[in-house]
């Protein structure tokens, strides 16, 4: 072993056969099955410097991850290893990765690059998704379908067809009839609804989410463009592979269609996000994809958990149809095998939940140490209250983001629209802020900018309506010394928010509140170079709002973590607790009808179970509530352990009840019969 390479030191042999795997261009494909707390972040990010430590160009490498922090996390990563070697010259080198982002991201990016060789306007703006779906009810009612004498489907719901087509590459009829069966009947509506919605897109040089990928897609399915796309990177590595959907699997495929130099990273038994169109065939058929040329490496030594939580996860997971076989393993030895409780119903689990928080945190383990975990957001009702009436302070993931709210997006609204004028629905926005401008005046205003006219002069010559000529000039003046730059960014921000002030106080009662949320907007906007990046950027990767916790705890404090699955995914806990682990909850009911279905609820499960390091409780109310049964009388069930814990592994887990049973003197465990004869009472009353 050379003296360089004890930076590799710290791997364990699977990880290090994988970071050694063919450094050159010609490399062939690599899929690492990395299984939960197996330290896959931390091999991507050797593996990326071990590449740029044997001469690969980082400007010819393209690290695609799920987040912008985590494509920023796995740079700080690369450099720290890469300086064990290059000293000083790593910040150099990582600095020049300046691939490494979201698969969005990169395809806005690229999109922009090649922009006039695809008919795209280098100047387009991206739609949020409640953009997308207010231009998908302009489109609806444009087409009359709000006026329908049968409910047509919600413009959400149409952004939601729309998207799952785009995103699982399948025929519209198919989509309705396997996730939205009630919309159905609506097929011929929706398909001229779509076509027009991307008409709508198309006259006002805007892209929203999906189109990212999917121009993307359509982009490299021409030869010569997949060629020169392709040929820009020596090395192409995925993170989270299992989370990808058809749109991302055929942009990879077209980039790199014989493999070399791809490299993805997974685990199948964490596929969990088919709702967004993930398919966990992706990570599945990846061998088949190359074969016989790409190599597999399995990563099966856990640093997470005990192992008695591990061989009780196992065994859960050992019961899927169809995965790439791992066992993981741990040094972490412990007596504490996972709890399953069994409880009455709802209120006592948050009873037993709350009363078990304090005990740990008695014993040292902090609340921010300790979490929550349910299938759905609204089972953790009961145990809200509960924690509420102790004061036990929480904080449940899920809160609003920055482009969730009104007085952030009219800002963003403004930059939009002078970054791109024929963005109706940033226009629409924009206009009603002013003083005086309804609907039909901003309709007026943004049909004379659909033809090319100058923006500032077409605002100008407008004649408003009497009731908005005060306010009017304000905004033309404004507009005019954005689009003339002449402030240069990041003080264009601050001039939209000087004007913006004075119609927050109009528009908003907690108006100081919301200005706090616009003072924050400003530091974030000073980090990017750009409007156009800054804009791109925010909305593809929003951070959370500062007026939109689900609490007043602050950073400071501690307090406990309430998440449903889905977000605890990537996350770890000493202590975890999971909510109505019963059939009807976990397999959640609406399931239980599809196999598919049925083995992501199993995974589910698995990834919940793996989530906690020290000790794990499988709550099971024998009673619980179900939502939406009011009509039917009877609004609670009676449940079973889930199936997805059968008897012939129950000795990998331990038994408990709440609350425990306690003898007292004159009950029936004494032997001396009830204390209170009900049964003789209610003879009595009929003697």
């Amino acid at each position: 072993m050379t003296a360089t390479a004890a930076y590799l030191d710290t791997l364990n042999p699977a990880q290090r056969h994988a970071v050694e795997h063919g450094v050159a261009s010609a490399a062939g494909p690599l899929l690492v099955i990395a299984g939960a707390g197996s330290g896959k972040t931390n091999t991507l990010a050797h593996r990326v410097a071990h590449l740029i430590v044997n001469g690969a160009d980082p400007r010819r490498i393209l690290l695609l991850t799920f987040s912008r922090r985590a494509a920023s996390e796995m740079t700080r990563r690369v450099e720290r290893i890469a300086r064990k070697v290059l000293g000083d010259s790593a910040a150099v080198m990582t600095e020049a990765l300046s691939w490494a982002g979201t698969f969005h991201g990169v395809g806005a990016r690229l999109l922009r690059d090649h922009a006039e060789q695809i008919g795209l306007d280098p100047n387009f703006t991206i739609h949020d998704r409640e953009d997308s779906a207010d231009l998908m009810n302009l489109v609806r009612h444009e087409l009359g379908f709000s006026k329908t004498e049968k409910r047509f489907p919600t413009k959400g719901t149409c952004l939601s067809i729309y998207s799952r087509a785009v995103n699982a590459g399948l025929p519209l009829d198919e989509v309705l009839g396997d996730a939205f069966p009630w919309c159905a009947a609506w097929a011929a509506e929706l398909k001229a609804m779509f076509a027009g919605y991307v008409e709508a897109k198309q006259r006002q040089s805007v892209l929203d989410y999906d189109d990212l990928l999917l121009y993307w897609a359509q982009m490299v399915a021409e030869p010569a463009f997949a060629a020169e796309v392709g040929a820009r990177f020596d090395h192409v590595l995925v993170d989270e592979y299992q989370d990808t959907n058809a749109l991302q699997a055929s942009i990879l495929l077209a980039l790199k269609p014989d493999g070399r130099g791809l490299t993805v990273v997974g685990d199948d038994a964490q596929s969990i996000y088919s709702f967004r169109a993930a398919t966990v065939r992706n990570i599945l058929d990846f061998p088949g994809h190359f074969s016989p040329r790409a190599r597999i490496v399995t990563l099966e030594q856990n640093y997470r958990s005990t192992q008695p939580l591990l061989a009780a996860a196992n065994a859960v997971i050992g019961y899927a149809s169809e995965r790439y076989a791992k066992d993981l393993w741990s040094e972490r030895a412990s007596h504490e095998r996972p709890l399953l409780v069994g409880v009455r119903d709802e209120i006592e689990q948050a009873n037993y939940v709350a009363t078990q928080v304090l005990a740990n945190r008695e014993d040292g383990i902090a609340l921010k140490s300790q979490a929550v975990l349910f299938r759905a957001s609204h089972h953790s009702g009961p145990l809200e209250v509960e924690l509420t009436r102790r004061n036990i302070p929480f904080v449940k993931f899920g809160g609003l983001k920055f482009l969730d709210s009104a007085h952030v997006k009219d800002v963003l609204a403004v930059l939009r629209f002078v970054e791109n004028p024929r963005d109706r629905v940033a226009g629409f926005r924009v206009l009603q802020v002013v003083d005086g401008i309804g609907p039909a005046s901003a309709g007026r205003v943004l049909d004379r900018l659909t033809d090319g006219t100058d923006m500032v002069e077409a605002l100008g010559t407008f004649t408003p309506p009497a009731r908005a000529a005060e306010a009017w000039p304000d905004f033309v003046a404004t507009v005019g010394e954005l689009r003339g730059s002449r402030s240069g960014w990041p003080t264009e921000l601050d001039l939209v928010r000087r004007w913006y002030e004075p119609h927050l106080e109009r528009r908003h009662e907690d108006a100081a509140a919301r200005q706090a949320d616009l003072v924050q907007l400003a530091q974030i906007a000073a980090s990017y170079s750009s409007r156009e990046r800054f804009l791109t950027e925010l909305t593809l990767d929003p951070p959370d709002a500062t007026s939109g916790e689900a609490n007043s705890t602050h950073l400071d404090e501690d307090y406990l973590i309430l998440s449903t699955i889905h977000s605890a995914k990537g996350q770890e806990w000493k202590s975890v607790f999971v909510l109505n682990t019963v059939d009807g909850c976990i397999p959640i009911d609406l399931a239980v009808g599809d196999k598919d279905d049925i083995e992501e609820e199993r995974r589910l499960l698995y990834v919940a179970m793996t989530r906690a390091k020290d000790s794990l409780h499988l709550v099971m109310p024998q009673r619980f509530f179900i939502h939406g049964q009011a009509a039917r009388g009877d609004r609670h069930v009676y449940a079973a352990r889930t199936r997805f814990i059968p008897p012939a592994i129950l000795g990998l887990f331990a038994g408990a009840s709440w609350p425990p049973a306690v003898a007292q003197a004159g009950t029936a465990a004494s032997g001396t019969g009830p204390r209170i004869d009900i049964g003789a009472r209610m003879r009595g009353m009929w003697r």
